[in-house]
């Protein structure tokens, strides 16, 4: 679904209704609380109406969630702007990363982890193709890594310019990323799960000194 022109207005208009009143259902009562019916009876439509512009609930629960993501795709050019060097620059990507998921770990969840079904890379370059001012003005090399809802290639897109820049070998490059990206499925499954107690400020703390030892150790291997 999901297949018309960004330029019909009426059409865009009507999805972003639609969009809008499921982030209320998210905020109000969470996110296993979404339904067709409870969506439609909010935005003042019927439900078979919402069947003509997604296929699923879950599509709808995703593309509602890809509406939270865009605060984090606008804040990362300035969480990243005084990076000291291209390490810095990439632990800062982590942790901007890290600290938006953990404010919102479901949704996130929903995004990164959770099994949303069919080609969630698909659903994701449509919505911002339909909505690009929600990306704001990212730099061109930050764009392919926030259009892309596969976190390993998330990963290896922050961490290419640390194997140009011979910080890194690509093979010790991926395995620090797996290691930063397994744990950080972790933490944001713990959370969602309710198996510890860390709020968002100590989850982040934590997750942010293992990545800083995860980039030392491999750099170090590399240099020595």
């Amino acid at each position: 679904m999901i297949d018309f022109d960004r330029k019909d207005i009426k059409k865009k208009r009507t999805l972003k209704i639609f969009i809008e009143a499921t982030r209320e259902i998210i905020e109000e009562n969470g996110i296993n609380n979404v339904t067709i019916r409870g969506v439609a009876k909010k935005a003042g439509y019927n439900s078979a109406t919402i069947y003509n512009y997604f296929d699923n609930c879950k599509q709808l629960i995703f593309f509602a969630s890809l509406d939270f993501l865009g605060e984090y795709s606008q804040a990362m050019p300035n969480y990243i702007a005084d990076a000291d060097d291209e390490i810095d620059r990439f632990i800062k990507m982590w942790e901007c990363f890290c600290k938006y998921s953990f404010e919102n770990p479901k949704i996130y969840y929903a995004i990164f982890t959770d099994n949303i079904g069919d080609h969630p890379e698909i659903l994701m370059k449509k919505y911002f193709d339909l909505f690009p001012e929600k990306l704001g003005t990212p730099s061109a090399d930050l764009l392919p890594m926030l259009l892309d809802p596969d976190l390993s290639h998330r990963a290896a897109i922050a961490s290419k310019p640390l194997i140009e820049g011979n910080f890194l070998h690509e093979k010790k490059a991926r395995q620090m990323d797996n290691m930063i990206t397994y744990i950080y499925h972790g933490m944001l499954t713990l959370m969602v799960n309710k198996r510890i107690d860390y709020n968002s400020k100590e989850a982040l703390k934590i997750i942010s000194n293992q990545i800083k030892s995860i980039v030392e150790n491999a750099i170090c291997c590399h240099q020595n």
